[in-house]
């Protein structure tokens, strides 16, 4: 039976908190085409969540009280969808968005005006809830010997989980918090030259197990620019070329309920020599 080794690296533990950020699209009467001004905004929008790690997208649309309830509830999620199609077109993972809907039109009350056209206005739009977490660094533990993961053990087809690599959303590099431990990781690598491996990138969050796209070049096939980083990394490193390989799995290998865990890379031991 195949044996699992985690990276327990330990150099940082962390406590997450969940927060918000919203942001809203106005349409002209009867239009479900976004205006240029409003999509200049949007991109903004949108390029602000890069650093973030979203856990989901709400799109909503709505309508003012002109027109029947079915031509208000087709325009309003019109709008939706064409705010969706944005998102989509910017890379962003279409699993990460939970709700693309059509509310049809906003009870006036709801706004205090005595101008209706201001009221109507402000009704025709698209309103974008985003939930994220924000991961911040509590302990750090220096002593080099918790890094040791390389075990007498290890048998060929074993695979290692480098559980504390973690990566820019969206990016093939790591962040900074996370150069430490591979820098441990290479000192190890260097000491098991008897060690061959394969590394693996894994992505999550995308249908049908394919690829992501990496924001930096528009490509869908982030798993492997992941490997790759790391396969470089290493070789700059002072590990030998003929030691490894890298390759990317896509998002054909999640491990259950798409965590921060599935964006990972993984080291499988291919042979090791006596």
């Amino acid at each position: 039976m195949r044996k699992l080794f985690f990276l327990l690296f330990l150099l940082m533990t962390v406590s997450q908190a969940q927060t918000e950020n919203t942001h809203v699209v106005y349409f002209e009467t009867d239009q479900f085409n976004v205006p240029e001004i409003e999509t200049n905004r949007l991109v903004l929008f949108i390029q602000s969540l890069k650093d973030i790690e979203i856990e989901r997208i709400a799109i909503y649309g709505f309508c003012d009280d002109r027109g029947s309830d079915s031509y208000n509830l087709t325009l309003s999620q019109n709008r939706a969808d064409a705010i969706k199609k944005i998102f989509s077109g910017f890379g962003v993972d279409d699993n990460l968005i939970s709700n693309v809907d059509g509310k049809g039109e906003v009870l006036l009350r709801v706004i205090s005006s005595d101008n209706l056209n201001i009221i109507r206005g402000l009704n025709r739009k698209v309103e974008i809830n985003v939930v994220y977490r924000i991961t911040e660094p509590k302990t750090v533990v220096k002593e080099k010997k918790k890094y040791s993961f390389l075990s007498d053990e290890l048998a060929v087809g074993d695979k290692i989980t480098l559980e504390n690599i973690l990566f820019k959303t969206g990016y093939s590099y790591i962040v900074k918090e996370s150069v430490p431990v591979l820098e441990m990781m290479a000192d190890a690598l260097r000491e098991r030259d008897d060690i061959y491996f394969t590394i693996e990138g894994h992505v999550c969050c995308t249908k049908n197990a394919r690829d992501a796209v990496d924001r930096k070049t528009g490509k869908r096939n982030l798993s492997l620019a992941r490997a790759k980083y790391i396969y470089d990394y290493l070789v700059k490193k002072g590990v030998k070329r003929t030691r490894m390989r890298y390759v990317g799995l896509k998002n054909k290998y999640p491990l259950g309920k798409a965590t921060r865990f599935d964006k990972r890379v993984e080291i499988k031991i291919t042979s090791i020599s006596k």
